[in-house]
């Protein structure tokens, strides 16, 4: 089906491009272009998949030239390269407006210019209703995208997005955390007990944005329908499927820049979006500088809708969350006793 095409993945080397790598490694797919400014990981890239169809390129998406030069020819991009560190943005926002916001617009720009045909930018759940840099500059990515998209008519290219919450078992969530705590018989910390957060796997993630990737038009967001838990419930299902059920918890309180539960849809958007079964299509806000209209005849519609958050999204217990991370590698290598990665 794909036959000719050619993929770019910038920030390719991460977690998100190898598990999108390995998911078209398997279809005919051409070339697959991977798009970072690591080195070492891209070496270690090569050496793993030792793949023909794999073309690495050294640069950086602050740099319009490099990634210009890497989208000459390609048919399709994904989005993935970022600062996702909420403390590092915090303590740095603007290294997080350059990689965010203004490497997003040179991306964009390169794609539109070398006639790219579809471009899937990643977002987080963090860029609603955002209170840290990180979740700040990935809405002002979001504007960005939409801004660009309304540009687009008469050309072959469509950009659209997807929105999602922490990936379970990636470089600096929780659930390495713990499993190291545990290994290293230190207590486990919780920030705070009732805290919920969206749970989703890898792989969720990856169907995610090949359903924007098969069915966005230009400016939609799409999110998925993920289920939740509080940081309790995953600390007892952690301690009980690596069978230290008493193992001790320390509860540090909540740390700078987070929120007691995430939003993946705004109220505002939940007006708009459209319910796609396992996922919402949130088609964008079209108006122009001649708003006038919009402020005459305003949206009461507004006043009945709630956001979409991980306090009121389908609660995971105990027994649900020990199934869904079991689907984890790490876990079941925990389980058998062996060596476990990280998702870089």
């Amino acid at each position: 089906m794909l036959g000719e095409k050619k993929l770019l993945i910038t920030g390719g080397t991460g977690s998100f491009g190898n598990a999108v790598l390995n998911r078209f490694l398997e279809t005919d797919i051409k070339e697959i272009r991977i798009f970072s400014r690591d080195e070492k990981k891209q070496d270690d890239m090569r050496k793993k998949y030792n793949n023909p169809k794999l073309k690495f390129y050294i640069g950086d998406v602050r740099d319009y030239n490099s990634i210009l030069n890497a989208t000459r020819g390609v048919d399709y991009i994904y989005h993935a390269a970022a600062l996702k560190q909420v403390p590092s943005c915090e303590f740095h926002p603007m290294e997080a407006v350059k990689t965010n916001v203004l490497g997003t617009e040179n991306v964009l720009e390169a794609a539109i210019t070398n006639g790219v045909e579809r471009v899937v930018c990643l977002s987080t759940d963090k860029a609603v209703y955002p209170i840290n840099a990180m979740g700040i500059s990935k809405a002002m990515m979001e504007k960005v995208m939409v801004a660009k998209s309304r540009n687009l008519e008469g050309t072959n290219t469509v950009i659209c997005g997807t929105r999602y919450g922490n990936v379970m078992a990636s470089r600096g969530s929780v659930i390495p955390l713990f499993a190291d705590l545990i290994k290293a018989g230190k207590p486990m910390t919780i920030t705070d007990p009732n805290m919920t957060r969206f749970m989703m796997t890898l792989e969720d993630a990856v169907d995610l944005v090949l359903y924007a990737f098969e069915h966005g038009k230009n400016g939609d967001i799409f999110v998925q329908k993920a289920p939740a838990a509080t940081i309790e419930t995953l600390a007892v299902a952690m301690k009980e499927l690596l069978g230290v059920p008493e193992h001790p918890v320390n509860v540090i309180g909540t740390r700078h820049g987070e929120k007691l539960y995430e939003a993946l849809l705004s109220r505002e958007e939940m007006v708009a979006a459209e319910d796609h079964g396992d996922y919402y299509r949130v088609p964008p806000d079209l108006r122009d500088l001649n708003y006038g209209k919009f402020v005459e005849d305003g949206d009461a519609r507004i006043s009945q809708h709630e956001d979409y958050n991980s306090h009121n999204t389908d609660r995971l217990d105990v027994e649900g969350m020990k199934t869904l991370l079991l689907k984890l590698a790490m876990i079941r290598a925990i389980q058998a006793g062996e060596d476990y990665e990280v998702d870089a």
